[in-house]
């Protein structure tokens, strides 16, 4: 069987998942590796097929997403030619991490393919989302379009969904608590989270910064490169993890039964869904850091709980199943 795995590469988490879902794939066939996108910073130890530039939302520096640098790095012509030229007719399975180029490939040819990912969740009315409706409904639905469905989220909002994708290397960790607390929040400047970090003293903060090229320290703040191996180190010890609206640093956090607080990007309406299913859990949520945000942040240090979940280790079934349902 021949394979085409194609994933996103906005961000880390569609990487990381990746990271463990390649190895089983690789159980079942021949596969093809095919990454769009410009903002992850980890990436697959497998050689890549196809490296398109895709279509990319750019973290800004205030809690957002910066709108300008995402229109200047789009290239729709060059996606256009990408998702007309890309073959696909020799694969028996196409799966699709959230990677426009290769769905919209496979409808302009009529082929069917796989969602395997967290955002196709969002097609079941069930998953949480805020009241108010939002144009990014269109992009959960036309963003990557699949024929099929299997779904992440926190909770099985409906028979597509299953509990996260938890790595292995996450799964055997030994863990501890040795008092500080992770944060990865790229959508902030390393000064902005300096600021507010420092006024709860009673810590040590440990950031990874998409900025910061070597390692420096203010006061109780430290600040590292973002770096897989050493912000796994960094949750593996933790007490918690301060971190955005994203799905699998969280989760892993939660799995590994260490307190979580999320600050979901503005604009960024998964995020704000994501942030929104994970308070109903329990996990405190700040809209944004500002004036009182070390009133929250200070509340959650002292007071926190840890938010207890089951998330089993099915992985390999979900994808022998997958192929066995939609292979060619």
């Amino acid at each position: 069987m021949k394979i085409l795995y194609a994933i996103q590469g906005t961000g880390n988490g569609h990487i990381s998942r990746a990271r463990e879902i390649v190895p089983l794939l690789q159980q079942h066939g021949e596969v093809d590796l095919l990454v769009s996108g410009t903002e992850a910073e980890v990436s697959l130890s497998q050689p890549l097929k196809y490296r398109f530039h895709g279509f990319s939302f750019i973290f800004g520096k205030k809690g957002g997403v910066d709108k300008w640098a995402t229109f200047k790095t789009m290239n729709l012509k060059q996606l256009w030619k990408d998702i007309h030229q890309l073959p696909l007719n020799d694969y028996n399975l196409i799966v699709n991490d959230f990677e426009p180029v290769s769905a919209w490939a496979c409808k302009v040819q009529k082929l069917p393919s796989v969602s395997l990912s967290h955002q196709c969740s969002f097609i079941s009315k069930n998953t949480p989302r805020p009241p108010k409706w939002n144009y990014a409904e269109w992009l959960f639905k036309y963003y990557s379009p699949t024929t099929h469905h299997i779904g992440f989220h926190f909770e099985r909002y409906a028979d597509f969904i299953h509990t996260p994708v938890i790595r292995s290397e996450i799964r055997a960790m030994q863990t501890s608590n040795l008092g500080h607390y992770a944060v990865y929040l790229p959508a902030y400047q390393d000064k902005t989270l300096i600021k507010y970090l420092s006024q709860v003293k009673e810590v040590e903060w440990q950031v990874f910064s998409k900025r910061q090229k070597t390692p420096m320290r203010e006061g109780n703040v430290q600040i590292f490169p973002v770096n897989n191996e050493a912000f796994n180190t960094s949750l593996a010890s933790c007490e918690g993890l301060l971190t955005g609206g994203g799905f699998e640093g969280p989760a892993e956090a939660l799995f590994l039964q260490k307190k979580v607080m999320m600050i979901p990007m503005r604009g960024q309406f998964e995020q704000q869904c994501n942030a929104l299913a994970a308070s109903k859990m329990g996990v405190p949520v700040v809209n944004a850091i500002g004036p009182q945000f070390s009133g929250a942040l200070s509340e959650w240090v002292n007071h926190g709980k840890v938010v207890p979940v089951n998330f089993p280790d099915e992985t390999a079934q979900i994808v022998a199943n997958m192929v066995k349902q939609y292979g060619r």
